[in-house]
């Protein structure tokens, strides 16, 4: 290496680089959310239709997420991090160069398949970074999920207010393309691979397990009875036929006697409830501010200044993204995952009493913001802790797949919620301040379960960081497989 390449490929540059293509793509998932009510108008469509644009980045995003870390284990972390980038720079190409609907759907199914860059960033950082370094990295690469998307709103909505809404898509597209670059010249190749043949069976059954389970539990609202309980039993048929292919495929494409362990289980069980928790957060508060002041609680407030109440979560998961890694170091990430569950819930008991002025609004969109920052980032370290490390990208993929199941499951009971608990004045239709209580004794619900199934998972002292990258950076078990 030269040392032109050593200067560039510093643990700080490739954390760096890493993460901005972490909060892009994170952004990126959020940024038609401002736009949706002007949508229909805009693309001469139904808002059923147009709902496609969440939709299709929800399917794709689950669909491809633990694929590409799969691939990544096997084929090499930097290649198929470029191409998810590459997904990324294409689907923003397309939505910034049209107004139709069909083309703005394929160009967010894109956009979608691209959250796989997250797991990939996190398990190159462990397989390149020094020993000290690897725990704070891989806090700041997992927060980059809840950091782009509180970010992602606020800046969308600035853009839709003065700019044509085109834009958003072209800036998109320039800073994905600087990213791939970045990529090129900084972040080297990992060598650390698992050997064997992509499990291509296996990729079909989960697709078709993940595209039946989330059209249903996204539509559920919309499509009618017959079609959501077949897609439910679709899936749920799926599900012993494909653990039986997995179980008997020498090289899978998920490992299920690993996921099964309970450090791996329960923890992926806690991201589920942690991605529910979180979204509720999001989704709620926007939509909060904006509401008529005929309700008799509404604020009346702009599409503008509904975004900027998510700001103060968002710089609150940039600032506490270390000290998670901090705590985990001197405690343990279980610790860290239990004491972030339990402050989301209080963030959600704060909600139920400050829903009248935007200032207390903010302040418990933000304890919740804050408390998603400090679990964002334990999560990818318990999982690295409990899988061998030929499979950290495929197991952080799946990792971020229950987050992604999780956000789907919120959105549909959020919507669920909000459009069934409402009043009415004047011909006029609204949610009930007790819709948003309930998602918010929802949500916090939701914390609390994911914080009693940290309890559930195996205490594991801290180990000494060296240990931690001296397993990354040890070769694989001699069966190509890295089981152990």
């Amino acid at each position: 290496m030269t040392a032109r390449h050593s200067a560039l490929q510093s643990p700080r540059l490739i954390l760096a680089a890493l993460a901005s293509c972490g909060v892009l793509v994170s952004i990126s998932q959020t940024i038609v959310v401002p736009l949706l009510p002007e949508l229909p108008k805009i693309t001469h469509s139904e808002p059923a239709d147009v709902s496609w644009l969440i939709t299709v980045t929800l399917l794709t995003g689950a669909v491809f997420t633990p694929l590409l870390g799969r691939a990544g284990d096997m084929y090499g972390k930097r290649r198929v991090l470029l191409i998810a980038l590459g997904s990324m720079v294409i689907g923003s190409l397309l939505c910034a160069s049209s107004s139709d609907l069909p083309v703005l759907i394929v160009g967010r199914a894109f956009q979608g398949a691209a959250v796989a860059v997250v797991p990939l960033g996190i398990s190159i950082l462990r397989d390149e970074l020094p020993p000290r370094r690897v725990i704070p990295s891989i806090a700041i690469m997992s927060s980059t999920l809840g950091v782009g998307a509180a970010f992602g709103i606020p800046a969308a909505t600035l853009v839709v207010e003065y700019s044509n809404w085109h834009t958003m898509f072209w800036i998109s597209l320039g800073l994905g393309v600087l990213d791939v670059v970045l990529v090129l010249l900084i972040v080297p190749e990992s060598s650390v691979r698992t050997s064997g043949r992509f499990d291509v069976l296996g990729a079909i059954g989960l697709s078709a397990f993940l595209v039946y389970l989330l059209l249903a539990v996204s539509k559920g609202s919309t499509w009618g009875t017959t079609t959501i309980v077949c897609l439910y039993a679709g899936a749920a048929a799926i599900v012993p036929i494909w653990t039986a292919i997995e179980l008997r495929t020498k090289s899978p494409l998920i490992d299920l006697r690993v996921s099964a362990r309970p450090a791996v289980l329960f923890t992926n069980l806690a991201a589920l409830l942690i991605g529910f928790a979180f979204y509720a957060n999001s989704l709620s508060t926007a939509q909060l501010v904006q509401e008529p002041k005929w309700t008799g609680y509404g604020l009346g407030e702009s599409i503008v200044v509904s975004g900027l109440c998510l700001l103060p979560g968002g710089i609150a998961m940039v600032l506490l993204s270390p000290v998670s890694a901090r705590i985990s170091k001197a405690r343990g990430p279980r610790f860290t995952l239990a004491v972030a569950s339990i402050l989301m819930a209080i963030g959600y008991v704060v909600r139920l009493f400050t829903s009248g002025d935007v200032a207390g609004i903010v302040a418990g969109a933000t304890v919740v913001s804050a408390g998603t920052a400090v679990a964002y980032s334990a999560l990818p370290a318990l999982i690295m802790h409990a899988v061998p490390v030929t499979e950290t990208a495929a197991a952080n993929g799946l990792n971020t797949l229950m987050r992604t199941i999780g956000q789907a499951i919120c959105s549909t009971i959020v919507v669920t919620v909000l459009t069934n608990v409402t009043i009415t004045k004047a011909g006029q239709i609204a949610p009930a301040l007790s819709a948003y209580l309930i998602v918010f004794v929802i949500a916090g619900i939701a914390a609390l379960v994911a914080a009693g199934l940290v309890m559930f998972i195996p205490v594991r002292r801290p180990a000494p960081a060296s240990a931690v990258v001296a397993e990354a950076a040890g070769a694989a078990i001699p069966d190509g497989k890295g089981s152990v």
